[in-house]
């Protein structure tokens, strides 16, 4: 049991960092004024949008992207996987209006929790410290990658509010499957296959910097089936080749 718990100590740190730093960003929305708030909105998302191109550049065969992309978005366009965290996002934000007596506004809460969860989730860093703490129980990765994302949700919530705390459960749950399919599949991933998966994983994070920059509005949330995809693809290239 104690060796499990230590696979996981990365995702709860993660957790307990994102709802630290969302809190701070809480605390400076009150005083920060808008035109501060969206410059530094505007830097998160050119930042987003440059760790995204580093990690696309990592793949190895542009086709494996391309067929697991494609794919996983008719999938998540079917399902609606994006309107799905969306509604999540309403349903949170109405009972936390319930509770408080108060109305605030729905949409920047749900762009919070899925811009948030999305942007904590799908990087280069997100895949590959949950495979190693997965197969070797290795969290440094995941450690790094806290401190990166308590300062990027203190940033997120100081601009888009509540919603970025609330990704704290996805960031949970997302990250807690990874390690525990790391567990028991981990070991058969090829570094071809690792590798396409961090550019597939990238190339949600250029559609991310992008919507940060309110440049596209593209519905992220509907291409992660292409993640599912990628080592089925890999294997058949492999094989192929």
């Amino acid at each position: 049991m104690p060796e499990i718990l230590m696979k996981f100590s990365g995702v709860i740190v993660n957790t307990i960092t994102v709802l630290i730093g969302s809190g701070i960003g809480l605390l400076l929305k009150k005083q920060m004024p808008e035109k501060l708030t969206n410059g530094v909105m505007c830097a998160i998302g050119l930042c987003t949008l440059a760790i995204g191109i580093t990690g696309v550049i990592k793949g190895e065969n542009q086709l494996v992207m391309i067929i697991s992309m494609v794919l996983g978005t008719i999938i998540g366009t079917l399902i609606d996987i994006d309107g799905k965290l969306t509604k999540l996002g309403d349903k949170l934000q109405n009972r936390r209006q319930k509770s408080k007596g108060n109305k605030g506004d729905t949409a920047t809460f749900s762009q919070g929790f899925v811009t948030a969860s999305l942007l904590f989730c799908v990087g280069a860093m997100t895949i590959v410290g949950s495979m190693n703490a997965g197969i070797s129980g290795d969290n440094q990765m995941i450690y790094t990658k806290s401190l990166l994302d308590l300062i990027s949700s203190s940033m997120l919530a100081a601009y888009l509010g509540i919603g970025v705390m609330c990704s704290a459960v996805f960031v949970f749950v997302f990250q807690g499957l990874l390690v525990a399919l790391s567990m028991f599949l981990g070991s058969f991933l090829s570094d071809f296959a690792v590798a396409e998966l961090i550019c597939a994983g990238s190339v949600m994070i250029v559609a991310l910097g992008l919507n940060l920059l309110k440049v596209t509005k593209i519905k992220v949330a509907n291409l992660l089936p292409g993640l599912v995809f990628v080592p089925f693809v890999c294997m058949i290239f492999e094989l192929v080749q």
